[in-house]
């Protein structure tokens, strides 16, 4: 699993979720969980914030910039192009996934989730970056 000091930033326009999702990363052991209401509100926080964020978990449905969006600008920018990045849809259709996938997701999730399964993505997003954690 991702390292315990890994700055999270926990992306969803929904605060309820926000804070499910915030509680499993601190119930894993996660120490530094940032949030943000909507995909320019995170940018903002990675762009701007002198500790870089270690993981991205993003809502895809948002106003202003959705999830796919900012995990096609996190992609695109050299400097936070390897961030492990975990997209949560509420729909599972294929021209979606197919999409993130494109655009260089590390793992997706359908809501609704469980704890275990949002441990379960997580790990295996740390297997497949081959154990190593972003800083």
């Amino acid at each position: 699993m991702f390292d315990k000091s890994t700055r999270v930033l926990v992306v969803d326009d929904m605060a309820t979720m926000r804070k499910l999702v915030m509680k499993v990363c601190a119930d894993l052991g996660f120490t530094d969980v940032q949030e943000a209401a909507d995909g320019e509100k995170a940018w903002s926080i990675i762009n701007n914030d002198p500790k870089p964020i270690g993981l991205v978990i993003s809502d895809w449905n948002m106003p202003h910039l959705t999830g796919l969006d900012l995990l096609k600008r996190v992609r695109a920018d050299k400097r936070y192009a390897g961030t492990p990045f975990l997209l949560v849809t509420a729909e599972a259709e294929s021209s979606q996934v197919t999409d993130a996938v494109k655009a260089g997701v590390d793992n997706y999730i359908v809501k609704p989730f469980t704890a275990a399964t949002l441990t379960e993505k997580l790990e295996a997003i740390h297997k497949k970056r081959g154990g190593a954690a972003a800083a």
